[in-house]
C-alpha cells in the first residue's frame, strides 16, 4: 500500500500541518510530499503567507462550501497550467 499524501490530500490537511496538529507519522508523510513536490510547497509558502499577512488561519468548516470548493478549484486550475 502506498502511504504517501497526494496533492489533494494536502490541500485537506494543510491547515491541520500549519497549526502543528497532525499526527507526528502523518506530519512526516506530510513534509516528504513537499520534498519532492514544488507546487505542493508553493502553495505552503502561500499559506504561510497568507497567515502572516493576516494572523489568522480559517477552519475548514467555517468556509462556505461554495467558498472552499472554488478554493480547491482555483489551485487545481493552477497545477494544471
Amino acid at each position: 500500500m502506498n502511504n504517501e499524501f497526494k496533492c489533494q490530500e494536502m490541500i485537506e490537511v494543510v491547515t491541520n500541518y500549519l497549526d502543528g496538529a497532525l499526527p507526528p507519522d502523518e506530519g512526516q508523510r506530510f513534509e516528504h510530499h513537499l520534498s519532492y513536490c514544488a507546487g505542493c510547497r508553493t502553495y505552503v509558502d502561500q499559506m504561510h503567507e497568507t497567515i502572516r499577512q493576516t494572523s489568522v488561519v480559517p477552519r475548514e468548516e467555517s468556509l462556505p462550501p461554495a467558498l472552499r470548493e472554488g478554493i480547491i478549484a482555483q489551485f487545481r486550475n493552477w497545477r494544471r497550467g
